[in-house]
């Protein structure tokens, strides 16, 4: 029986297929952005003719898909999502409008003020008012509800958002709102403030309802047809989606609140990152970078532990869109091996952040690109085989790709080709390692102290020359690492967030509200366990507050060690907790400040594997070429900066001889990936089959 991971990017989708007994293959085919799902049964073909068998018996094979797809964030990102109307407490129309304070330029006027999500010609205010303490100030007047509600109507939306002043406290009239909505527009998306995210913060709470109910109506389409066409080509499996938490969950409840997988795709690359530095390098301090032809996406593991982020926005911090919903924090860059170099104004080299995509894609690829790009570089310093990118499937066109090179960067540079070859992966080296930096030393992490895991297809190409600049300890790339993501995917569990707000005070302790929050929060997460986890390995709850001291405005979360805090004992446990969390953060605590709890949550857990193990079977072989054994040609003519053209010895990935070391320059080469050892390194295999680079002085 086989288990599939598909990972859809802006350039390539990924797929890998793992067998029962832990074996896994490979593969890669063009995204097809105006039809993803296209994309997505191109590769299951791929795959599937590797197999020797035809689609469908292929399919007829599977029995679990797990998907990541970037569909829900390019349609925020291009303004394509739903009509959605905003229906407020009367008197607070300009939650969207007001937004949080902070800008990142305090001094630049000229910036406009964003637009709100939902305009306020579509924002709607509804009579009736919550106290924060959860009483009713005024009843909600049901008569002039069904009027608002009508004025809905009238405004033909697709979907609705709900955000009532403290619902969170007390839900009843936003609960009775949605009951309204239902029987006066049924069948019309509704998202309601206080079960999408039940957060103090009004914008944050009414920004996460909006995204959610104006992506419904087209992630229920698309997860839809998602399924429809898997089981019309031949897949009767489960179908789950990959979350912004690093989860998976299934496509249905994906549809039913799509807020949830909007950073589908990176959130998975931490996950097999984690397992793989782990693994081969014994350690749990870990950049994992992964490199696409459109992005270069960089998350950290602190401590075997995947971070998370709520200030969580799309586009510019306070400019853009903000999600305040949790998912693992990822920075994304436009750097990758699509990305486009072009000479600005002034006469400077620079690349990304516009890609070449899919389409029309690099000048290599003939298929109508005419702008130079980063894979453009590489094949013109013999960095990349012409012949066998992707495993032979798709011919590069060298000559092509130079002469794009001397037109647009070498003339204007006044330079050679190999020069601005070289210049144009040095730049984009810059700007991958500044996307490091904004991620590890500015949240006070060393990343000399960390392993570098290099994934994606492109990810080759110049992680030696990232991990030497950063000084990291050894540059890590596995053998899945040109599908990180797809690999992150099939190790992950089954995975449910279930979150209430309750305030109470270290110093002041309420112990029956506590207990009360979290036996609430307890029996939805086994309800969860019982429903869609039944039948998992194994199943977990794990429990989290939400904290901070009396005199802060932001909090942090906190791991608890049990489901209650009853008990001067594991509330003093807490508190310690609390202190050494915060110190690792910051690098200081106040043990005389009382402790604010605000937020309290339970995360349900299910394994869906025993083990993560992964190893690359018979298709996902390397093609041979360049293993010096005979089977090819055992160098390659290579242009390094400072070294010039070098005859460099080519090795097969899957042939390296575990722990024997040996020194760049050198190629390894994939089906899927090319990794480029520059002069000075010294790589070696692993057992697990991944790739070790260290770093010596450079000659």
């Amino acid at each position: 029986m086989l288990q599939f991971a598909v990972d859809t990017g802006g350039t390539f989708t990924d797929l890998i297929v793992r067998e029962a007994d832990g074996r896994a293959r490979m593969f890669k085919a063009p995204t097809t952005p105006a039809d993803p799902i296209a994309g997505v049964l191109d590769v299951l073909g791929v795959a599937a003719g590797e197999y020797g068998l035809t689609r469908a018996d292929f399919l007829g094979r599977g029995v679990r898909l797990v998907h990541a797809t970037t569909h829900a964030l390019n349609a925020v990102v291009t303004g394509t999502t739903a009509r959605t109307a905003l229906i407020v407490t009367a008197g607070h129309p300009d939650i969207l409008t007001l937004r949080e304070g902070g800008r990142d330029q305090p001094f630049n006027f000229a910036i406009p003020y964003p637009e709100p999500y939902i305009p306020r010609n579509l924002t709607f205010e509804m009579p009736g008012r919550i106290l924060a303490d959860g009483s009713i100030l005024t009843d909600l007047d049901e008569a002039a509800a069904r009027a608002v509600i009508a004025e809905v109507a009238r405004a033909e939306v697709e979907a609705v958002a709900v955000c009532l002043l403290w619902s969170i406290a007390n839900p009843v009239h936003e609960r009775r709102v949605g009951a309204l909505l239902a029987e006066c527009l049924p069948g019309l998306p509704v998202t309601l403030s206080h079960a999408i995210n039940p957060a103090i913060r009004e914008f944050r709470r009414a920004s996460s309802a909006a995204v959610d109910a104006s992506l419904k109506p087209m992630m229920a389409v698309y997860m839809r047809h998602l399924e429809s066409r898997l089981k019309e080509a031949g897949f009767h499996g489960r179908t789950l989606v990959v979350t912004s938490q690093g989860g998976v969950i299934d496509a249905a409840d994906a549809a039913a609140a799509p807020i949830h997988i909007l950073n589908s795709g990176p959130s998975m690359a931490p996950v097999a990152g984690r397992y793989f530095a782990a693994l081969d390098e014994g350690v749990d301090d870990v950049i994992v970078a992964d490199t696409g032809g459109t992005t270069y996406d960089v998350s950290l593991v602190q401590r075997g532990e995947i971070p998370a982020t709520r200030n969580t926005w799309i586009g510019p911090p306070y400019r853009g869109v903000m999600i305040g919903f949790p998912w693992v924090d990822v920075k994304s860059v436009g750097a990758g091996g699509g990305s486009i170099a072009w000479i600005d104004e002034g006469g400077l080299l620079r690349v990304g952040p516009r890609s070449a995509g899919a389409v029309p894609g690099p000048v290599a690829y003939g298929r109508g690109g005419t702008e130079p790009t980063v894979t453009d570089a590489s094949l013109a310093l013999g960095h990349l085989d012409p012949g066998t990118f992707l495993g032979g499937a798709m011919r590069l066109d060298r000559d092509a790709a130079r002469a794009a090179l001397a037109q647009r960067i070498a003339a204007p540079l006044g330079c050679s080709v190999e020069e601005a070859a070289d210049a144009v992966l040095t730049v984009a080296t810059e700007n991958m390692v500044q996307a490091i930096l904004d991620i590890t030393v500015n949240q006070g992490v060393d990343p000399r102290n960390a392993v570098l895991i290099g994934g994606g297809g492109a990810a080759g190409l110049n992680s030696v020359r990232i991990a030497r600049r950063l000084g990291c300890r050894s540059l890590l790339v596995p053998q899945v690492g040109p599908v990180l993501s797809a690999a992150g995917a099939v190790m992950s569990d089954l995975r449910a967030d279930f979150r209430a707000a309750f305030f109470t005070r270290s110093t002041a302790f309420d112990a029956a509200g506590a207990d009360a929050v979290l036996a609430e929060l307890t029996d939805k997460a086994k309800a969860f366990i019982a429903g869609p986890g039944a039948g998992s390995i194994e199943a977990q709850i794990r429990y989290a507050v939400e904290a901070r001291y009396a005199t802060q405005v932001w909090e942090i979360e906190v791991p608890l060690r049990d489901s209650l805090l009853a008990g001067p004992e594991a509330l003093a446990a807490f508190v310690a907790d609390f202190h050494a969390r915060h110190r690792a953060l910051f690098s200081f605590e106040d043990p005389t400040s009382a402790i604010e709890i605000i937020g309290w949550s339970a995360e349900a857990r299910c394994r869906l594997n025993r083990d993560n193990h992964i190893r690359i079977g018979a298709a996902g072989a390397e093609p041979g070429q360049g293993t010096g054994q005979g089977e090819g040609p055992a160098t390659r003519r290579a242009y390094f900066g400072g070294a010039g053209w070098v005859e460099t010895p080519v090795h097969a990935f899957d042939r390296l001889e575990p722990d024997r070391e040996i020194p760049g320059p050198a190629i390894v080469e994939s089906r899927l990936t090319t990794i480029v050892v520059e002069p000075g390194a010294i790589f070696q295999g692993r057992p697990s089959g991944s790739l070790s680079v260290r770093f010596g002085e450079q000659p």
